[in-house]
């Protein structure tokens, strides 16, 4: 067996793959692996297989259960960062000052702190991300990209992978290797902390509501996890922020309602992003805070998730403050952190500048931004950095050590593009949900796994962005 899990002979023969080409295709379209061809309104007319790897991918099975072991932690972890105010004031202290989009959502925080929660419950999904980093010696250590407590993607479609690549192992002839595909069933997981949640909230008339971008190419990710929500009888509306702006509103006991429902859950599936805000959005964003509907995430637990909320995470002692008395605890989640350097201004901060442009190459530069394809390498690192070094804007980032992946072979499917073997990287995620009621967490799970590859010519982006593909892991 060769070091991707897939012989060599096998991806090298030309008539084989051009075969299971087709099969894989049509597998992953019967299979619900889908995604919408144009980002018009109202396309589901026009529809396809969303991109895809043709055989999976190694994954050693130590790492990879380590990833599904910690989870649990990084539930507990971001949910008490989210209680405690005083820290994400000193965390990001200097971030706000600088970057205008992570200010204005502390400054709906802050309002919200000063007119006091109205929600007991909090409901969290999330999702993990790590590549594994190859240490002199041969050997992987799990080492994490971020945490997305925002609108993280992917559940519903990796609900559908292992299926597909079953098929198509069966039919290349390796019946073993499709016995060792995971089961995998993100939707359910997710659904299931929504569910928690809108119980917990206690109207059966209340609705969950989606909230999304108008032009929305990944809808059947959607979908899946909204009718797992349906097959419990949770009624679930998918509403814009201008839908929320126009016909949303707080009655006397804080209630939202918008479009005459009452809303028993906010689900941001949009939100993360500058561009998805007008000065009529953030009002709207600031009236669902303030609104006793449960938010997934609140305000608190979306800051949370920033890049420099992680880097003040690596700083000595900081775990312990969340974590008195549970060493364990700490040392299974600071083993997955790879180094995070300050940019803040002072001698720290210099000597990071310093570090980084000197060998730019074994660092990524990250701003306070999610949705893929925004963090800068090599040579950009230094065009930044040679422009804000002197400059509070250097605040606005973060350093982290660059995870060098073992690269492997396969074949990425892409509509409209052409087949070649491509040599790949592969980023693991894993969703975690969590539901608190005042102080008891009622619900803390992994609830699933989500294999991303790419072209080693490209060093950033996901999916949506054209760039990776849906994988499954297949454990070495």
């Amino acid at each position: 067996m060769a070091a991707n899990g897939i012989p060599e002979d096998v991806l090298m023969d030309n008539d084989l793959i051009k075969d299971l080409v087709d099969v894989a295709k049509d597998s992953a379209l019967l299979n619900g692996v889908l995604m919408r061809t144009k980002e018009t309104p109202n396309s589901s007319e026009v529809v396809t297989y969303a991109p895809f790897t043709l055989f999976p991918s190694p994954v050693p099975k130590a790492t990879f259960h380590q990833a599904l072991a910690v989870q649990t932690h990084y539930n507990r972890l971001v949910d008490k960062i989210s209680q405690d105010s005083s820290f994400l004031e000193e965390a990001l202290a200097s971030t706000i000052k600088v970057d205008d989009f992570t200010g204005r959502l502390f400054n709906i925080y802050r309002h919200v702190l000063r007119e006091g929660k109205t929600q007991s419950i909090v409901l969290g999904l999330n999702r993990s991300d790590y590549m594994l980093d190859q240490n002199g010696d041969g050997s992987a250590s799990l080492k994490q990209i971020e945490i997305n407590t925002i609108a993280a993607s992917f559940g519903g479609l990796a609900s559908h992978m292992p299926n597909v690549h079953r098929h198509i192992l069966k039919v290349a002839g390796r019946l073993e290797d499709s016995k060792r595909i995971l089961d995998n069933n993100p939707s359910a997981g997710l659904a299931k902390g929504l569910a928690k949640a809108w119980d917990l909230y206690g109207s059966e008339r209340a609705v969950v509501l989606y909230l999304v971008e108008e032009l929305q190419r990944n809808i059947f990710d959607h979908r899946y996890v909204e009718n797992e929500l349906w097959k419990r009888n949770i009624p679930v509306i998918r509403r814009q922020f201008e839908d929320v702006a126009k016909t949303g509103f707080l009655d006397q006991d804080k209630r939202l309602f918008v479009d005459g429902r009452e809303v028993a859950i906010v689900y941001f599936r949009n939100g993360y992003m500058p561009q998805n805000y007008t000065e009529q959005n953030w009002e709207a964003r600031l009236m669902m805070e303030r609104s006793m509907a449960v938010k997934c995430p609140d305000i608190s637990t979306h800051l949370a998730g920033t890049k420099k909320v992680q880097q003040e995470l690596a700083r000595p002692g900081v775990l312990e403050r969340f974590f008195p008395g549970e060493p364990d605890v700490v040392d299974q989640i600071r083993a997955t952190f790879a180094g995070l350097y300050t940019l803040d201004m002072g001698p720290e901060g210099d000597k990071t500048v310093a570090m980084a442009l000197a060998k730019p190459d074994q660092f990524v530069l990250k701003p306070q931004r999610e949705g893929g394809g925004n963090n800068l390498y090599g040579a950009e690192i230094c065009q930044v950095l040679e422009g804000v070094k002197q400059s509070t804007e250097r605040m606005a980032y973060i350093l982290m050590d660059k995870v060098q992946p073992r690269p492997v072979h396969n074949y990425l499917l892409r509509l409209g593009t052409p087949l070649k073997l491509s040599t790949c990287l592969s980023e693991l995620g894993v969703f975690g949900a969590y539901v608190r009621h005042g102080q008891d967490m009622v619900l803390n799970e992994c609830v699933g796994h989500l294999l991303r590859t790419k072209s080693d010519e490209h060093s950033d982006g996901g999916v949506a962005s054209g760039v990776a593909v849906l994988d499954n892991p297949l454990l070495v």
